[in-house]
């Protein structure tokens, strides 16, 4: 599969290069970076979907994580399992992080 990259900026003559203070061409190089980045198009989330919509699916997409993390922490053992159940709860904790958005979107009476 031929990956296509993106060219890199266009080189500036040395004078150009002395005139330019290291921070604005530090920023003229992030700026081309950005402008030649295009993300794939294989997995795009509706724009018109409101942010209720994607919250509430970000909910359930940790949730999901965190069963899924704490179910294989039961196959492993000492370090590993301690590693996984920290993983798991950090997943935990985003879970209601994004449910607390959810409550202020959408607060319920």
């Amino acid at each position: 599969m031929i990956r296509s990259t993106p060219s890199p900026p266009e080189s500036k003559t040395s004078s150009e290069s002395a005139d330019l203070s290291g921070d604005s061409y530090k920023s003229r190089i992030h700026q081309a970076k950005i402008a030649s980045h295009k993300p794939s198009t294989m997995f795009v989330i509706a724009p018109d979907i409101n942010t209720e919509t994607l919250l509430a699916h970000a909910c359930e997409s940790l949730a999901s994580a965190s069963v899924m993390a704490s179910d294989f922490a039961g196959f492993l053992e000492g370090s590993q399992r301690n590693t996984m159940l920290g993983i798991q709860q950090v997943i935990m904790l985003a879970e209601l992080t994004v449910n607390r958005a959810l409550d202020n979107v959408d607060p319920q009476d």
